[in-house]
């Protein structure tokens, strides 16, 4: 089967890799343009651009894949199927009604559509999550599903961990569908919540939050986003890691504004010296 692959994000690149390794190679890869990144605005490929280069894979990095250019560049790559995941850009006719579009979803639909599965799963204390395959159509995730599989969210996991579970899962539920096509089942709108994507107010750890809830978010946030903390002098910490201890929260790997990663320990030694 010839497929075109749209993806953009860190999770898309991984799930492209284990595709190729697991022997689906796509005739073509299509992602995001070039974007200012970091502190210097440095113009940064995406992972996936990354990785089908290294890959060998041809790669299209169009404005917008709907206009007539982008539309084109799908159609002479000749596809049977387009392969969607955490591509980052809405996808219109005629384009979904052209193609066959199979969107990989890392939660168990309809649970958790939108922008951050997986952070909101760990944020809600879920004790499961998993992926969906499920064919594109318009609205936000609520395609028909023809695939799931799904995965224990373990006490100590965070974004990063679990992540790369799912991107395996992922990879491997999306292979068998395409090799042996599953029927489509429309999704339950009235089991449907929402993971919105996380804002500036949703990374700070609220004091009046239990420790456990806090624990969840900094996982949640791990090693992607990151949690904050305003601490009793008004300075925003960043909390890369941290643990439960006899009901307590406590920092194990901070960030200063303006620093490197270090210690708790080492921040608050720093601390000290400094006054």
């Amino acid at each position: 089967m010839r497929t075109v692959y749209l993806g953009t994000a860190q999770f898309a690149a991984a799930v492209l890799r284990h595709l190729v390794a697991d022997g689906t190679v796509p005739q073509l890869v299509v992602t995001r343009p070039d974007r200012p990144a970091g502190r210097g605005r440095k113009l940064t490929a995406p992972p996936v651009a990354d990785v089908a280069r290294e890959l060998g894979i041809a790669v299209v990095q169009p404005e917008d894949v709907n206009d007539e250019a982008g539309r084109q560049l799908i159609a002479d790559a000749e596809p049977d199927a387009l392969l969607v995941c955490a591509y980052g850009a809405l996808i219109r006719e005629p384009l979904l009604s052209s193609y066959e579009i199979l969107n990989v979803h890392p939660s168990l639909l309809p649970r958790w559509r939108g922008a951050a599965p997986i952070e909101r799963a760990i944020i809600e204390g879920d004790g499961e999550t998993g992926v969906s395959i499920m064919r594109l159509v318009e609205g936000l995730d609520c395609g028909p599903v023809c695939a799931q599989e799904r995965e224990p969210i373990a006490d100590d996991d965070s974004f990063g961990t679990l992540s790369e579970r799912l991107e395996q899962r992922s990879a491997a539920l999306l292979g068998e569908v395409l090799v042996a096509p599953r029927p489509f089942v429309e999704q339950d709108e009235s089991a449907a919540t929402y993971a919105e994507k996380i804002t500036a107010s949703d990374r700070i750890l609220d004091p009046v939050s239990s420790a456990a809830e806090q624990d969840r978010l900094v996982r949640a946030l791990s090693p992607h986003i990151g949690a904050r903390v305003e601490l009793e002098d008004g300075l925003m910490l960043g909390v890369r890691s941290a643990h439960l201890d006899s009901g307590r929260l406590i920092y194990d790997e901070v960030v200063p504004p303006g620093s490197r990663p270090m210690s708790w320990e080492e921040f608050q030694r720093g601390r000290g010296e400094r006054e």
